[in-house]
This record gives structure tokens, sequence and C-alpha cells, in this order.
């Protein structure tokens, strides 16, 4: 394709800067996916401390649109237990979690019996330090994403985008190249998003508790989306009807709305 052609193009381009050297990569043919080249710095896990306790964790409410499956710990704080909506909980008096059928877990919100309020707040300040740690990372040969990231092939390292990610064009793909150890951090400047039917893909060993999003507003999975990998948000993040996560979903200060939604660890 002759560069006249790349810029024509009406998909969104995707500018890849790797071992100092830039490059436009025409990503229409997600039959056909673009690898990005191997990274030769490796990176350690973000360590999420007690904030890994949930599978869920927001700062002003979880709202659910009934019926969804969870599998893991919610939990709620600053904001109180009336911020917890659409799970249909029982609470026993002065009790320090809640229950719901629709939740394989326990669920806990700031104003529930001790020691969950410590526990709480302990949890959403190791957030904030995983956040800040995701967000600060460096590397001499990080890759820079803009747009649509959708038809890739990403390999371990560290990526960065200085606006807006979306999954809109074809599915995204992490290859660990046979480590199930490898490590994929993503750092978001504004959202995350991902268009209806889109799909996160795991190849060659990788885990989805190795991937770690920090996003630096807010992300939105689109209706029934396949998504992997831990969301670090610092404002909120919106799951649209049917989709399901396979990761982690935390946000920093607000809301985390679900809509009939499956999320696993």
């Amino acid at each position: 394709m002759t560069t006249k052609n790349l810029f024509a193009t009406l998909t969104i381009a995707i500018a890849v800067v790797f071992g100092g050297c830039e490059k436009d990569t025409d990503n229409t043919n997600p039959d056909n996916p673009v690898v990005i080249p191997d990274q030769t710095q490796v990176q350690s896990a973000v360590n999420l401390r007690s904030a890994g306790d949930y599978v869920i964790l927001a700062g002003s409410g979880v709202s659910n649109v009934p019926t969804s499956a969870i599998t893991g710990n919610i939990g709620l704080s600053p904001a109180a237990g009336t911020f917890l909506t659409g799970f249909s909980l029982t609470l026993p008096t002065g009790g320090a979690s809640s229950t719901s059928s629709q939740v394989t877990g326990s669920l806990f919100a700031s104003d529930y019996g001790v020691p969950t309020p410590s526990n709480l707040t302990t949890s959403k300040g190791d957030l904030t330090t995983a956040y800040n740690d995701a967000a600060g990372r460096t590397s001499t040969d990080i890759v820079l994403l803009a747009g649509n990231i959708g038809g890739l092939t990403l390999t371990p390292g560290l990526y960065k985008s200085t606006g807006a990610l979306e999954i809109s064009s074809g599915d995204l793909t992490f290859d660990a190249k046979g480590n199930s150890n490898a490590v994929f951090i993503i750092q978001i400047a504004s959202t995350l998003n991902t268009t209806s039917g889109r799909e996160v893909v795991l190849s060659n060993g990788a885990s989805a508790l190795n991937i770690f999003w920090q996003v630096g507003t807010s992300a939105t999975i689109g209706t029934t989306s396949k998504f992997k990998g831990i969301i670090m948000a610092d404002q909120s993040i919106s799951l649209n009807t049917g989709a399901t996560v396979n990761g982690r979903l935390l946000a920093r200060i607000g809301e985390i709305s679900l809509a009939g939604n499956t999320v696993v660890e």
C-alpha cells in the first residue's frame, strides 16, 4: 500500500513507535492482523495488594440490571450500601457483608459492619497505588498506540496512548509467546471503548490477570463484547448488555454499571 493510499483509508490508522522508529500501520483487515514487534524490556505485574480481593471495586456505586453473574467479591467505598443496586441483597443486621443470588462471593460497602469499612479504605488506597504504578511505568522500547487497536496482536510489554483507545474494527489479540507469566500494561490517557461484539483474544499462554488496562478517565465495554484483563479506571466503567469480562473491574472514583453481564476473575 502506498503512502498516499494509506492516508486515504477511511479506517483508523494506528501510530506505532518502536525502537525509536515511527511508522503508520494500516489496520484494515481483521483476518490478517498486524503483529507488533517484540519488546526487549520485561514488565513485572502490577501489585494490586488488597484491591485484588475484589472482582469489582468502585467508588460511588455499583448498579446492575438483572440478571448478571458475578464470580468474586464486590466492594464499594466511600459510597454506602444503598448504592449497590439491582442485586436483591440479603444483609444480616450489623453484618460485615451482604449476599446476592447473582454473586458467587460477597458484597461489601463502606457502611457495613466492622472490619469492612477499614478494609475497604485500605483496598481503595491500594487501588490508587496500583493505578499510579501502572500509569508511571516506563520502558526503553515502549509502543505508542492510537485510535482503533482492533485487529492488532500485542506481545508482552508496555503500551501507551496519549488519547483514547477503542476496539472497533476486528478483535484484539494478546500473544504471550508461550510464557504464562507474561505481562501486558496499556496506559490510556482518556477513554477505552469497545463496540458491539468485539473480542479480546488470549493466545499462547496469555492470562487475563496479567493484562493491566490503566484508563485515564472511563471505560465502556460494548454489547456482547468479550473482554479480557484488569481495568483500572480513574472514573467509571460501564458494561453494556450481554458483555462478558474475564479479569477485574476497578474504578477509583466513579460507578461501575452492569447490564446482564458475566464477570469472572
